[in-house]
């Protein structure tokens, strides 16, 4: 617990200073003059008193208790002050000093000495190099941030300090309250994850919301966050998204997956609400701090402008919200409530010169509609619009309805008094109506992720015996991948049904192989020097007979002579013909934060040129992969097009669960490919192909 960080009876400044302009003594004045009531105790061996407030030369000589120590002195003297703090018994401390990890390798060295102290005496570090913490409930600004924010539910952390200030003075502008400010720095000690349990178990707040460059344990992460979620929204914003900087793999799975697409995985699996920009990061926030979420789809637009109003239909089709159709009776009433001008569907148009009672009135009937869930009310400042009547309405009539309810009010100075009265009253307002749109589909997604039921995985009883067996053999020979041949018999005993295959060493040895597997066959080059096969020509499929096979054989060979002199050939693998299908692919990359990271999209060429794939962290139960495959774009060629009969889609899930338990049982499997599984029609089954396993060294 960091009761000590948000809830201190006692604080000390070590570093204080007479000038007022060094970020110590704005620390020491933020607290004196910011409303903290507990004693804060000013620290310098230079100076005598501060204000008239006795100094101390040391925490040791601080004649109290301390609960939490902000540190501001030059990173060099760091550790030997927290050395003190741990001797004086201090719980927790803040060193907002910098010149750590983030100078270089003798800032690193001054880092690691610090948290070795902290450990050595318990003590919980946040920090170092951040611009501090913030509760409202304390009324405790420790932080060198000139702003204090006006008391708020939403409680934020930020990895980067002067996004933390830009935010908190944005946020004091915009009248949006938070109960916890944490900026974290370079997460030396608390990181994002102590905060989330901190202040899950924190009845001042109601939303986490998060801006994060990295997560620092990516497995706790997702722990903290579906450990929370189902009581509190956690939204995140996380930059760095580009994947110019992921690793060089050899799968098709590893080139498509990069970090975006691990964290978004990671986020879904936890049911995180993830965020595009800072002001999306607290649209979402604030709504789901003031207002509740709807009881399921059915979204009404009430407006005064027939443009504002087309916007957010737009806006709903492409956020995927359902507006609500109205009955037939809510269609009546609003026509003998309302102008013969106006209109009466879905958006309701009350025009241009409604007054506020007539937005009421509206208001009314469409709440007594089944089909309504939530309401956004548009007004645009025209003439004879009583833009502040008009608000008080909204908010009256939402608490008593206990409807969702948003508002886009739009404008500037005639609208002002107005956006205030809808703030007091617990009704968030966006300037145009895309920002509503994309707010309320985000509580949409949230309601969905409540409503659906934990995901349990599947226990898949596996031959653990043949995996271990085929990955001690590699590292023995000194492979970083596994065999093709061993690589079948993996997926086999994982029941992945996979053609009967066999290695051939040389022509006569192939001719044995297809007779006893049976005509068609099909013929791979084996060789540990040659992954991508089929760019060299190094695949053949519906060899008929000997003489197609004997021909095979040798072009095969010389392909492989030809593409790499010394690449080490084993001879021939030789394959049943598996009849033709529809084409996936299945793989797996093992992210270095968040471990197995499983894809799903169309298989053969197909991934490398449409990239049509989506990802889920393991493990993955059969709903989940079947949510997986509903979500690419090509998802209507296997549910069965023009004519065509439905791929057998249970078969599919089965195999992508199967492959996910193997991933997870077996840490030492750091990519695979299944590509591809040719998909049969409903009821016939499927066959992995082809399949690529590389391990750990």
């Amino acid at each position: 617990m960091l009761d000590a960080l948000f809830s201190p009876r006692s604080i000390a400044v070590v570093g204080v200073s007479r000038e007022k302009d060094k970020v110590g003594r704005i620390v020491y004045d933020n607290l004196v003059t910011g409303g903290f009531t507990g004693e804060v105790y000013p620290v310098n061996p230079m100076v005598g008193s501060i204000d008239g407030r006795e100094a101390y030369p040391s925490v040791l000589d601080v004649p109290g208790d301390i609960d939490l120590a902000v540190i501001v002195v030059p990173a060099r003297f760091a550790a030997d002050v927290l050395d003190e703090c741990g001797t004086k018994r201090v719980p927790v401390a803040i060193v907002i000093s910098a010149g750590f990890k983030e100078t270089g390798p003798q800032g690193a060295a001054l880092e690691r000495s610090l948290v070795d102290v902290a450990r050595r005496h318990d003590i919980r570090l946040l920090g170092p190099n951040c611009l501090g913490a913030i509760s409202t409930p304390s009324e405790m600004n420790a932080s060198f941030a000139l702003t204090m924010p006006r008391p708020g539910t939403i409680a934020f952390m930020s990895q980067s300090g002067a996004l933390g200030t830009a935010v908190l003075d944005w946020t004091a502008g915009q009248g949006i309250g938070l109960s916890h400010f944490v900026s974290l720095g370079n997460k030396a000690d608390i990181s994002e994850v102590d905060l989330i349990r901190a202040w899950a178990a924190d009845d001042r707040t109601s939303v986490i919301a998060a801006y994060l460059e990295a997560v620092s344990d990516g497995a706790a992460f997702v722990e903290a966050v579906s450990d929370l979620v189902r009581e509190k929204p956690f939204v995140a914003l996380k930059s760095g998204g580009s994947d110019a900087g992921a690793r060089a793999v050899s799968s098709h799975t590893g080139s498509l997956a990069g970090s975006e697409r691990a964290y978004d995985a990671a986020f879904l699996k936890a049911g995180a609400t993830r965020a595009r920009t800072v002001e999306e990061l607290f649209d979402i926030s604030v709504a789901l701090a003031r207002q509740p979420l709807p009881e399921g789809p059915g979204l009404v637009i009430l407006t005064n402008a027939g443009g504002p109003a087309i916007l957010a239909t737009d806006a709903c089709e492409r956020d995927g919200v359902s507006l609500a159709a109205l009955e037939s009776e809510t269609v009546t009433a609003l026509r003998e409530t309302l102008p013969t001008a106006a209109a009466f569907y879905n958006p309701v148009d009350v025009l241009g010169d409604a007054p506020a009672r007539r937005y009421a009135d509206a208001y009314r009937v469409l709440a007594a509609d089944p089909n309504v869930r939530a309401v956004l009310v548009i007004l645009t400042p025209q003439a004879t619009t009583d833009a502040v009547g008009t608000a008080d309405e909204v908010v009256a009539l939402a608490r008593e309805t206990g409807l969702t309810t948003l508002a886009c009010f739009m404008g500037e100075s005639a609208v002002a008094e107005a956006i205030r009265v809808l703030g007091e009253g617990g009704i968030p307002n966006y300037p145009f109506p895309e920002r509503a749109i994309r707010t309320f589909s985000a509580m949409e997604r949230r309601r969905r992720m409540l409503e659906a039921p934990v995901p349990v995985p599947r226990r898949i009883e596996g031959d653990p015996g043949v995996v271990r067996s085929a990955i001690d053999h590699a590292r023995a020979a000194g492979r970083t991948f596994i065999t093709e041949q061993s690589a079948a018999r993996i997926a086999a005993a994982y029941g992945i049904p996979v053609p009967p295959a066999e290695l051939a060493r040389d022509l006569d040895d192939a001719r044995r192989v297809a007779s006893e597997i049976g005509y068609p066959v099909v013929m791979k080059i084996a060789s540990p020097d040659i992954l991508h096969k089929s760019d060299i020509g190094g695949i053949r499929t519906g060899i008929e007979d000997e003489h197609a096979l004997a021909e095979a054989y040798e072009t095969i060979i010389a392909r492989g002579r030809a593409y790499m002199a010394d690449a080490r050939i084993w001879g021939v693998t030789v394959q049943q013909q598996v009849p033709p299908g529809r084409e996936v692919i299945i793989g797996v990359n093992r992210d270095p934060q968040f471990g197995p990271l499983l894809m799903f999209g169309l298989g053969g060429i197909y991934v490398e040129v449409l990239k049509d794939v989506t990802f889920r962290l393991c493990p993955v139960n059969a709903d989940e992969a079947r949510r997986m495959m509903s979500e690419i774009r090509g998802f209507g060629l296997l549910r069965g097009a023009r004519g065509q009969r439905p791929a057998d889609l249970d078969a599919v899930a089965d195999v992508i669960t199967r492959v996910s338990a193997l991933v997870t049982d077996f840490p030492d499997i750091t990519e695979l490919d299944i590509n591809p599984l040719i998909v049969h029609d409903k009821g016939d089954g499927v066959f992995a192909a082809d399949v690529r396993i590389g391990i750990g060294g």
